[in-house]
């Protein structure tokens, strides 16, 4: 049997890409009016290439236009496609192919149907839309599934342009209508259509009843996967009357979080953890612990996906582990690193181990920290130590053995190592203060390999902050002041705070160098946090010593691992938004996102083609979902 033009056809398309000879515009133009089909369907074909690597065609839209008066559907969709392209430059020749628009809505066949109603709503031209109404309205009640649901979308797309009209003309209602259709693509549409036009508009479009509730729920079995994420993500936004209507949405939804879609899954877990703050816990707690008991396997199984699906999952789980920790508190393990992993991968991973450590598991996840710190990625080795020091700062008992793990590092003796270890050490300190000191004199010996500014910061603050301590704590500080001036501006200002107090616990033997630092800071700097920095000191220490005490040596607040710690309040507006850029981001989407009441037309055209383009495989598709559920 002969194979099929579709496919195979489609596979040489690429030679349409190839550079074009001179006076090929003249050429196509001929091409255009050929009497012959292929050679038309070529022609635009090359049309649309030239128009794909950005040529400009539009001197040809007349010709191209003529081509639409047509009974094959695969050229009317490359016209209809030059067409949103072009309409916002040429919105008067647009305005030509109307009537064939019109024409086309009445088409005994649904593909062009669909497709004229579609294009109509793609072309972003005010005086289109008059024209769209009374079509669009036939296509909402149209018998066949897949011209309703192009229909649906098609309704978002034209209250973008001019929402007074949408209202006015009773698309919503319809709209609405369309959430109790018996085919469950034209119910996903809906929903979908519905959610744009809220999210555009501010206000809840949607109004989801107990009646809608329950169509919604039911067309969610039957739906595409893209259609189950609009509705999942529906059911989100909705706030059930108690804990009771709660928990019968959430068994309703359980199931979805074993679809092979990991979309899907992230959306069935937004609804489920959006509802267990409803279901709180008291008479529920058993409920509650269930459904966290369910939440862990989809959520693992997501790791095995590839990288940037691993990547994706692991930002929307570091929110989740921040909200409901004990989801994974058993699953420590399979966030540790592959050796294979990619680094943002890696990164990501360190972050949910260190919110998930606890003093059950620290002493396997200090084994797996000590092994990342001998990797050759140095970045990843600075965030292991880092981890090494946050898992100390988070877990008081768990302290000794963490300061024991970043001294055997130190003895490494690798640079960079040793640098971040010190960093590290100075936060323990400040958690712990006067508890872990006798490890100073072993910094100390390494006093010579910082070379990093953070380090060297961190290195002075302890010489200053434990001085009494140290029998050469002037002499380590006079060696960094022989560079003062070349010292980035964190050093330099250490090198004040630490001669300070230095000088204040060692009047005697310190007084020179901090005439000498006070003079370099306030005289010779150029960096005006350093010099306001001097003058103060100098201030104090000449009108009132007992007051510089005070002030300079007074007691440190104890400091958290608060990094990268939410404010609950956001964590609450991120959970929600869990399957979205902002959970990526970590920021609400008003953050990121600028919206503007009116798109180019260009690229939106291209955009919806991507999306909403199907071809007769999907139409086949929703016939058989309408049979299937005894739709039309």
């Amino acid at each position: 049997m002969a194979p099929m033009g579709g496919k195979d056809a489609g596979g040489q398309d690429s030679r349409f890409f190839t550079t074009q000879k001179k006076g090929e515009m003249h050429e196509l133009r001929l091409e255009l009016h050929s009497t012959d089909r292929t050679a038309k369907v070529d022609a635009v074909k090359k049309v649309i290439a030239s128009m794909t690597v950005g040529k400009d065609v539009s001197m040809l839209f007349t010709d191209v236009l003529n081509c639409v008066q047509t009974g094959n559907i695969e050229l009317k969709k490359l016209v209809y496609l030059y067409l949103i392209n072009y309409a916002k430059s040429q919105p008067e020749l647009t305005l030509l192919a109307v009537n064939t628009f019109v024409k086309d809505a009445n088409d005994p066949n649904p593909l062009i149907r669909a497709l004229a109603v579609r294009t109509m709503g793609c072309i972003r031209v005010d005086r289109i839309t008059e024209y769209l109404c009374e079509p669009l309205s036939r296509a909402l009640r149209d018998e066949d599934p897949y011209v309703r649901k192009t229909a649906a979308v098609c309704v978002a797309k034209l209250f973008d342009i001019a929402p007074a009209l949408v209202q006015e003309r009773g698309f919503l209602e319809v709209l609405h209508d369309l959430i109790s259709d018996s085919n469950p693509s034209v119910v996903a549409n809906g929903v979908a259509a519905l959610s744009e036009i809220a999210e555009t508009s501010g206000r809840d479009v949607m109004k989801i009843s107990a009646s809608v509730l329950q169509k919604l729920l039911a067309a969610l079995n039957e739906c595409t996967e893209w259609g189950q994420v609009f509705i999942l993500d529906s059911l989100a936004k909705y706030t059930p009357a108690d804990a009771r209507e709660a928990e019968g949405i959430i068994e309703r939804v359980t199931p979805r979080l074993q679809h092979a879609n990991s979309a899907v899954v992230m959306s069935a877990v937004k609804v489920i953890l959006s509802y267990m703050e409803i279901m709180g816990n008291g008479a529920n707690a058993d409920a509650i612990r269930n459904l966290t008991r369910k939440l862990a396997p989809p959520l693992v199984t997501l790791l095995n996906s590839e990288p940037e699906i691993q990547y994706v999952a692991l930002r929307n789980i570091n929110l989740i582990v921040q909200k409901r920790p004990n989801i994974l508190e058993n699953e420590i393990k399979v966030f540790f690193c592959k050796y294979n992993d990619p680094i943002y991968v890696k990164m990501e991973k360190l972050e949910i181990v260190i919110k998930l450590v606890s003093e059950r598991n620290i002493d396997q996840v200090l084994l797996e920290l000590k092994e990342y710190a001998t990797e050759v990625d140095v970045d990843f080795v600075r965030k292991s130590v880092s981890a090494i020091g946050r898992c100390a700062v988070k877990l008081e008992r768990a302290a000794e053995r963490c300061i024991g793990v970043l001294l055997e590092l130190i003895q490494t003796k690798v640079n960079y190592v040793v640098q971040e270890s010190v960093i590290v050490i100075k936060d323990i300190f400040r958690r712990y203060p006067n508890r872990y000191e006798s490890i100073i004199a072993t910094l100390c010996d390494n006093l010579d390999t910082l070379d990093e500014p953070l380090a060297k910061a961190s290195m002075i603050w302890i010489i200053g902050e434990y001085a009494e301590r140290i029998d050469n704590a002037d002499e380590l500080l006079d060696a960094f002041l022989e560079t003062f001036e070349e010292e980035d501006p964190a050093v330099q200002l250490q090198l004040l705070t630490a001669t300070v107090k230095c000088f204040l616990k060692n009047p005697e033997d310190t007084q020179e160098m901090v005439q000498r630092v006070l003079d370099m800071a306030t005289e010779e700097s150029d960096n005006p946090d350093l010099r306001d920095r001097g003058f103060i000191y100098w201030r104090l220490l000449s009108t009132d010593p007992e007051a510089a005490k005070l002030v300079v040596l007074g007691d440190k607040p104890v400091i958290e691992d608060d990094t990268f710690k939410l404010e609950p309040n956001l964590l609450n507006v991120l959970i929600g938004q869990i399957a979205t850029l902002s959970s990526i981001y970590h920021k609400p989407p008003e953050a990121f996102v600028v919206r503007a009441h009116s798109r180019g037309a260009s690229s939106d055209g291209v955009l919806d083609e991507d999306d909403d383009d199907e071809d007769e495989e999907d139409y086949e598709d929703d016939n058989d979902v309408a049979a299937s559920s005894g739709g039309p």
